[in-house]
């Protein structure tokens, strides 16, 4: 883990950088895995900047952490903590390897396992599968979900929370 990192709580104020850690993450780091047309579909271009509001929206509606270095975003993640279903990780390009991901699910398992949820499930892209595998979740079905009309790849993944941390 890094020294530097700090895991925090999802502010409102970090709308802008957790969407700008999205963006560069599906379109610089998922690019080895997925084609362009399907980044595209994942990550349209919106230069008029009107998902934000929305953005901001889903990452208030469930818990939000953060990763900060240096007072910037580098990642996050997020848990629902009625279903325990994570819905997004992702990590700036920039930050990538160096355990700011392993950090974020780290604090994900902490946090289920104190609100009692029995397993963490995740709808992992073929770039973050590695990443939740060496955490101990486990792929029960490969899928593939439509995005704008175009196909992309993933894999449903669990921990039951009965599992050690890793």
């Amino acid at each position: 883990m890094l020294d530097d990192v700090l895991i925090r709580p999802y502010r409102d104020a970090d709308a802008r950088a957790t969407r700008e850690v999205f963006e560069r993450a599906v379109r610089v780091t998922a690019a080895a895995h997925y084609a362009a047309e399907q980044l595209a579909a994942w990550v349209p271009d919106d230069p008029a900047g009107a998902v934000l509001d929305d953005w901001a929206a889903r990452r208030a509606a469930v818990t939000t952490w953060v990763a900060v270095i240096d007072d910037a975003v580098v990642g996050f993640t997020d848990l629902d903590l009625e279903t325990g279903y994570l819905d997004m990780l992702f990590v700036d390009p920039d930050a990538g390897r160096r355990g700011v991901g392993s950090a974020l699910i780290r604090q994900v398992l902490d946090e289920a396992r104190a609100v009692g949820l029995r397993e963490v499930t995740v709808q992992a892209s073929r770039t973050a599968q590695p990443v939740f595998e060496r955490h101990g979740f486990v792929v029960v079905r490969e899928q593939r979900v439509e995005r704008r009309g175009v196909l992309i790849e993933n894999a449903v993944m669990r921990i039951p929370l009965d599992a050690p941390v890793r």
